[in-house]
């Protein structure tokens, strides 16, 4: 996100930092070895790669090199870049500017059907994983796997506690109103975990054909696509033959991102390879006995409980009751021994082993008391691990 550099409110000025990156007007451009893009709103920048890569290992360090040159072109706009994934004092309402240059009558569209003046809409910071299948034998066993990792990525990733400058309790306040962006049309978002299906065919009838049932009466100028419009917790882009994982909040860091993309790919790999338990095995579990625990960790983060012991079981976890930072704990060492997981980037994660996710550390700094200087504090702290791609410490 975008803001002052002083005060750390929102600055809505991201067409003027993609001129000045490339001296044109496009809203996708590429940089370096990133890609740079407009998002919903004005005072949000995506980062990404320009392409499929074979390998996160240098994904961090061409990140951290965006990053480190979007605040040099911010700087004579008197603004600079804030991690975490959501604004701590950010009001949509009154902040709120939606981008109004090409895909503008997309996002006007949604803006009608939803109203994207809300936190879930404007006030969010979301990494995006996408890993790639061929054909229908691929796509199940991708799906399936991803599903049983979902509920987990909370308990790891949540870096939201404050909402309108207010510690909530919840560890994850982005997934909070993720869940109830599209309300008007609950089939768009559905119980976030995607359901239980197996081919493209039954994608298609079972997700893919209620949305676009349910949004063609209110899309009188027929721009928006039900693959696009899906809002699940990962979506699948048929188009491009992937899987797109949303549920991960923005870290601290390019660095920390990086760390948490490996253990989620790392796990997502062992699944697919049946290490822990056979594809049959994973398709047991449906989507309202997997909502549950990834609801506990949207509360808890880190110390979200986990109960139901088959799950666990099924991660290859025989403890029947464990919280989210012990489960991956094991889940790690697991991955690191069998060779899926980097033991440097498993190094990186230590910071979250024993201080819990960025959300439970940022709020150990306050110490629970949420006064605006303090705030404003701590997050320009986060704004300079941004900048040097360095871990963000609660007890500092």
């Amino acid at each position: 996100m975008i803001v002052h550099a002083d005060s750390l409110s929102v600055l809505p000025v991201c067409d003027q930092l993609l001129v000045a990156a490339s001296g044109g007007t496009e809203s996708e451009i590429e940089v370096g070895n990133a890609g740079w893009s407009n998002e919903l709103v004005l005072h949000v920048v995506e980062f990404k790669t320009k392409e499929p890569v074979p390998s996160l290992a240098p994904v961090a360090s061409d990140l951290h090199a965006a990053v480190r040159h979007a605040n040099q072109l911010l700087k004579p706009l008197g603004g600079k870049l804030l991690p975490t994934a959501m604004h701590p004092f950010m009001d949509p309402v009154l902040d709120t500017r939606l981008w109004p240059h090409d895909n503008a009558e997309i996002y006007g569209t949604f803006n009608r059907i939803f109203d994207c003046q809300g936190h879930g809409w404007s006030n969010l910071q979301s990494v995006h994983i996408n890993l790639p299948f061929t054909g229908d034998a691929e796509f199940e066993r991708l799906h399936s796997a991803i599903r049983l990792v979902l509920p987990l990525l909370p308990m790891l990733a949540a870096s939201s506690p404050i909402v309108e400058g207010k510690l909530t309790g919840k560890a994850d306040n982005r997934l909070a109103y993720y869940r109830n962006n599209c309300a008007r049309l609950p089939v768009v978002t559905a119980h976030v975990i995607p359901e239980n299906v197996s081919t493209e065919e039954e994608y298609r009838r079972r997700i893919l054909g209620p949305i676009a049932a349910a949004v063609e009466p209110f899309d009188h100028e027929h721009v928006l696509e039900a693959e696009w419009v899906n809002a699940r917790g990962a979506i699948t882009r048929f188009g491009r033959g992937s899987i797109e994982i949303r549920v991960l909040d923005v870290q601290e860091c390019p660095a920390q991102d990086l760390a948490i993309a490996h253990a989620v790919v790392a796990l997502v790999q062992a699944l697919v390879e049946e290490q822990t338990c056979s594809l049959g095995q994973q398709r047991t579990f449906d989507e309202l006995r997997l909502l549950t625990i990834f609801e506990a960790g949207v509360e808890a983060g880190s110390q979200a409980l986990i109960s139901d012991q088959e799950y666990s079981a099924a991660l290859g976890v025989s403890r029947s009751v464990v919280n989210g930072r012990q489960l991956w704990e094991l889940l790690i060492s697991q991955l690191v021994k069998v060779g899926l997981l980097p033991t440097l980037e498993a190094g990186r994660l230590e910071g979250f082993l024993r201080q819990g996710t960025l959300s439970e550390r940022i709020a150990q700094r306050l110490q629970a008391s949420a006064a605006p200087d303090r705030i404003r504090g701590t997050y320009s702290d986060l704004a300079d691990c941004l900048a040097e791609n360095a871990h963000f410490d609660g007890s500092a």
